[in-house]
């Protein structure tokens, strides 16, 4: 069996709005950073503008993985097809000059099945929590661009490139253990396992932190830098500035390949020539 991996490529969606309109989205939905302490106050009165301070603002692109794994068996397998007779005084069969005798009502008849087996694997991971998200597909949509050189090149001086804390190498190799099966079989006359995509997607976010002065609090808002949308945050990535991304860092398929080995069986493990070429 042979393993095949694609390119690994980065790829990066641009702002769809304005700082200014990001922030603005913002300062309007602030209240919701606060969640029940908001709800709780709301009953007694609605807090002022004045009463709010904006502590902290950062733009930041954030990671996450698209891996998609295919897989296909073709093999020819031998069987029994239990045929029912006409009727309870058949005894034997005869069937291109074989006789088949009867039992229970039914002839064992052998067969030589021929099949086809697909299989495809495709998820879409959260590049800093590592949890699967099937909600990214709709960025998809938005064109985003592929990414070469520096990865910083390609984003405002003041940007945050968030660094992925889920290994792809664990995020493939998952997906193929999926994809690898112990085929039963006579004949395996075709055993390949793809994996297609490893992609890796930086998404826009702007996040505010806002301080609640009469109540003492502190908390975090997002707005959506490709569809305006603004949400709770948990927490900020000021701590990432100015941390250079190297691609052997984003992609180490390679350095973890002999993961991917099944005991027991030959699996080969072809990775792109380009990324092989930049270890050496």
């Amino acid at each position: 069996m042979e393993i095949k991996v694609a390119d690994q490529r980065v790829l990066l969606f641009s702002d769809q709005i304005t700082a200014e309109s990001a922030k603005k989205i913002a300062w309007e939905k602030k209240l919701d950073a606060f969640g029940t302490l908001h709800k709780v106050t709301s009953f007694l009165s609605r807090p002022t503008d004045d009463d709010f301070e904006l502590r902290y603002t950062e733009h930041r692109y954030q990671p996450f993985w698209h891996v998609v794994a295919h897989a296909r068996y073709v093999y020819d397998r031998s069987s029994a097809y239990q045929v029912p007779v006409s009727g309870r005084e058949v005894q034997a069969v005869t069937h291109h000059e074989q006789k088949f005798d009867v039992t229970n009502g039914h002839i064992h008849l052998p067969v030589m099945e021929h099949c086809i087996q697909e299989e495809q694997e495709e998820v879409f991971v959260n590049g800093v929590s590592g949890k699967q998200d099937s909600t990214l597909t709709r960025y998809l949509a938005l064109s985003p661009k592929v990414m070469t050189g520096e990865l910083e090149a390609h984003v405002e001086k003041d940007a945050i490139l968030v660094p992925p804390q889920a290994r792809v190498s664990a995020i493939v190799r998952d997906s193929l253990s999926k994809m690898i099966k112990g085929i039963q079989a006579d004949t395996i006359l075709e055993e390949s396992v793809e994996v297609t995509c490893v992609d890796l997607y930086y998404h826009p976010i702007y996040a505010y932190r806002y301080k609640w002065k009469s109540k003492d609090k502190e908390a975090i808002l997002e707005v959506d830098g490709m569809t305006g949308e603004a949400g709770v945050g948990t927490r900020i990535f000021d701590e990432y500035m100015g941390r250079m991304l190297e691609r052997n860092f984003l992609f180490d398929i390679g350095a973890d390949a002999a993961g991917l080995l099944v005991p027991g069986g030959s699996v080969a493990v072809k990775l792109a020539k380009k990324y092989i070429d930049s270890q050496k």
